[in-house]
C-alpha cells in the first residue's frame, strides 16, 4: 500500500521497478498516492472502470480519485469535515477565524495576491509571504 503525501508536492518514488521485479507474481501494489504522481516508478493513473494493470507479474491498482466511487458518501464526509471551518469563517470573519484556528490557517495558500504556502511557492517558483503577515493586512 503506497500512501505517501508531500503537501503541495509530488509523491516520491519509493518503490522502484527493480523492487517490483523481486516481488512474488500476483502480488498487489495499491498506489493511493497516484493523485500526486504515485510512489511507485511503474504507476500510472487508472480508473474505476479499468482499475488495474500488470507489470512483471505484479498487479498495480492506481485509481485516481478513489472517493469518486462513492460520491455521495465522500461528499457527506467532506461536508462534515469542512463545516466547522465554514462556520468559523461565517461567524468570526476571515481575519479572526484565520488568526484563531491554526488548521484553517494551514489551508491558506493565497492572501492578498501573495502565496502563503511555502511548499506551493517553492513548487511554482514564486515568492513566499508568511501567512501571519498577510492576515494582519486583512
Amino acid at each position: 500500500m503506497g500512501a505517501v503525501l508531500i503537501p503541495a508536492g509530488a509523491a516520491p518514488k519509493l518503490i522502484t521497478s527493480a523492487m517490483v521485479r523481486t516481488m512474488k507474481r500476483g502480488a498487489v501494489i495499491a498506489d493511493v498516492a497516484i493523485d500526486q504522481g504515485g510512489c511507485c516508478e511503474n504507476s500510472r493513473p487508472t480508473t474505476h472502470t479499468d482499475p488495474t494493470f500488470v507489470v512483471d507479474g505484479v498487479i498495480h491498482y492506481c485509481v485516481a480519485n478513489i472517493p469518486g466511487a462513492v460520491a455521495k458518501t465522500a461528499s457527506a464526509a467532506l461536508n462534515i469535515a469542512t463545516l466547522p471551518f465554514i462556520r468559523a469563517l461565517a461567524n468570526k470573519g476571515i481575519k479572526l477565524a484565520l488568526t484563531e484556528n491554526r488548521h484553517l490557517r494551514a489551508g491558506l495558500n493565497i492572501c492578498r495576491g501573495q502565496v502563503t504556502n511555502a511548499e506551493v511557492a517553492k513548487d511554482l517558483g514564486l515568492a513566499y509571504a508568511a501567512p501571519e503577515q498577510m492576515i494582519a493586512l486583512l
